[in-house]
């Protein structure tokens, strides 16, 4: 997990101004508070968290906005813990964590959730395609093989009311935009959208409702992506986000964070999804039109590159 450089602006921030220009900048994009009834369940790659060098200020702006939900799942935690850990004891102490061993890029997922609002369940791991399977990871025009994930989706059962439901946290394979990377991350987005589409089917499964949730590296959720249609081909479905202000990345220009589920199973989503642009609310002293380098290389680093991606469920 190699960090993103360091930024060299000397710009340094109140925490207390900050903190009041998120929960301002809550409001304003009405992201509800949490409350008997509803499950807010968010997802939320964190950059390089643990690799790069917070503060515990910073951490403090990342605990703020975890707070607001009940469940969230988080990408990209290092192995070393530090950084995870340092925002939990910010936390209340109800706040549980449930961590994946590293996978690619030495890389761990994690479940954080509020225990007197969620209940863990039983089935814990790694969704993996037998070697037996992989040969059925096929898509039209793709000619190479799907040889496992590189970063293997981390699944975790919860129930919130009498809302149960399995979550696989996925961080898909980026690579490059080469034709062979994007083939790759095709096949990795359609073996997650196979699985489900059996699992739902199947008698045995643990639980009825399936979200796969987290970084899918998506550019655009555009039927003639080769990512999103791949995602989608078994049924899966990404609901329309009920903002104006873009994507989950910085700036909103891309789409990489979704949920994805089947329409009409999850009768729980309350039609409320939308990424939290806190890039528009925090460090305006250093925000300058003209010149967006230095303020985006502060926020990515002590922040995130990524934007979370919140929606409610009736429960």
């Amino acid at each position: 997990m190699p960090p993103f450089p360091k930024p060299r602006s000397r710009f340094d921030y109140d925490l207390d101004t900050e903190l009041a220009a998120l929960r301002a900048h809550r409001k304003l994009r009405e992201v509800p508070a949490r409350g008997e009834g509803r499950l807010l369940l968010a997802t939320w790659n964190i950059a390089n968290f643990g690799v790069q060098e917070r503060r515990e200020k910073d951490h403090r702006l990342l605990a703020e906005i975890l707070s607001w939900f009940d469940l969230t799942a988080i990408q990209e935690v290092a192995d070393d813990l530090s950084g995870l850990r340092a925002v939990q004891e910010l936390l209340p102490d109800r706040y549980r964590l449930l961590i994946s061993d590293t996978a690619g890029n030495d890389e761990r997922t994690a479940f954080l959730y509020d225990s007197r609002k969620v209940k863990l369940l039983e089935l814990t791991g790694r969704l993996s395609i037998p070697v037996s399977a992989q040969r059925h990871i096929k898509l039209q025009g793709v000619e190479r093989e799907f040889r496992g994930f590189d970063r293997s989706p981390f699944l975790g059962s919860f129930q919130a009311g009498g809302f149960r439901f399995l979550l696989a946290s996925v961080h898909l394979y980026f690579g490059s935009e080469d034709d062979a990377d994007l083939e790759r991350r095709a096949l990795e987005a359609y073996a997650v959208g196979r699985w489900a589409d059996l699992r739902r089917d199947d008698e045995h499964a643990y639980v009825p409702d399936i979200i796969a949730l987290g970084d899918f590296n998506l550019p655009a959720v555009d039927r003639d992506d080769p990512i999103y249609k791949a995602l989608t081909k078994r049924g899966l479905a990404l609901p329309e986000h009920g903002t104006e202000v873009g994507g989950s990345s910085l700036g909103g220009h891309h789409h990489y964070d979704q949920m994805a589920f089947f329409p009409g199973e999850t009768g729980e989503f309350n039609r409320r999804i939308a990424p939290f642009d806190f890039d528009n609310a925090l460090f305006q002293g250093l925000w300058n039109p003209k010149r967006p380098a230095p303020f985006l290389a502060y926020v990515r680093y002590y922040v995130s590159d990524h934007r979370p991606l919140w929606a409610e469920f009736r429960v």
